[in-house]
């Protein structure tokens, strides 16, 4: 039972760590760059695209394939960077828990956000 008893408390320690660790996510924001800072991207700590700037020396119609690739470009710098903070903040709310079967971590397990 004391077994069961430290699971208990474990699980609900990650708990409490995982809900501030998505107050922080809400918070949060990243920005992604394309083409030297011509085109940037903000997105939310969930991913939720929040912002866009363009240099008006991209708005000219000759332009336009390559500001679709920069925003595209830019949306994934953005991306990957929410991707990275994402991971700290949830290796942060697992350390130190050793709940079996989760390799004192997430232990392979993909959360739905």
């Amino acid at each position: 039972m004391k077994n069961l008893g430290n699971m208990l408390k474990q699980a609900q320690q990650m708990q409490s760590k995982m809900q501030e660790m998505q107050a922080k996510l809400e918070a949060a924001t990243m920005e992604g760059q394309a083409g030297a800072g011509m085109v940037k991207v903000t997105l939310s700590g969930k991913g939720d695209l929040k912002g866009l700037s363009i240099d008006p020396s991209l708005m000219a119609a000759e332009e336009r394939e390559v500001l679709e690739d920069l925003i595209v470009a830019a949306h994934a710098d953005a991306k990957q960077k929410v991707e990275a903070m994402m991971a700290e903040e949830m290796s942060k709310a697992t350390s130190g828990l050793n709940i079996p079967g989760m390799g004192g971590g997430l232990g392979g397990f993909k959360l739905p956000f």
